[in-house]
């Protein structure tokens, strides 16, 4: 059985932060700049703030022009950080082995600080969406190590 070429990806890549600027964000800007490298398109960019109903809103309105959704920001534990509460409630399906591969390649680094991340990634329609936490460092090891290998497979299953 042939197998076919991964797809190319077009990406949405969006900051959860109550402080970053188009300037001031290198979590994303390292993320659009990695999507890229990887073959893949960036077609939209947002900052918004850390505001669940927000954040759920805007990746409906946008999840049906694009095969990839690539959030950074708010997985954490404190009380500002609601990513994750906005990115479940839409996920029809999940992919738990990207928060549980997340945690265990960052424990290599940062210890068992690795369990407060509430990394999670999922199926939402024909859009897969990745939640990741915001430092440069993570999304490095987010997109290097599990998204930018994947994404083209995985788009490419969805439009199957």
């Amino acid at each position: 059985m042939a197998h076919s070429a991964p797809a190319q990806a077009r990406v949405h890549v969006l900051t959860v932060s109550d402080t970053r600027t188009n300037e001031t964000d290198d979590s994303g800007n390292l993320c659009i700049s990695l999507v890229q490298s990887a073959g893949h398109t960036v077609v939209g960019r947002a900052i918004l703030p850390d505001d669940p109903l927000r954040v759920e809103a805007h990746c409906r309105t946008i999840a049906a022009e694009v095969d990839a959704i690539l959030l950074n920001g708010g997985t954490g534990v404190s009380t500002r950080d609601t990513t994750y509460e906005a990115v479940v409630r839409l996920l029809e399906k999940r992919l738990d082995g990207f928060g549980e591969l997340f945690r265990m390649l960052s424990f290599a680094d940062v210890g068992s600080k690795a369990m407060a991340s509430r990394a999670v990634a999922g199926v939402f329609g024909k859009t897969v969406i990745f939640s990741m936490p915001g430092s440069t460092k993570a999304v490095r090891l987010a997109m290097e190590r599990l998204i930018c290998p994947e994404l083209g497979h995985l788009v490419g299953e969805m439009k199957k």
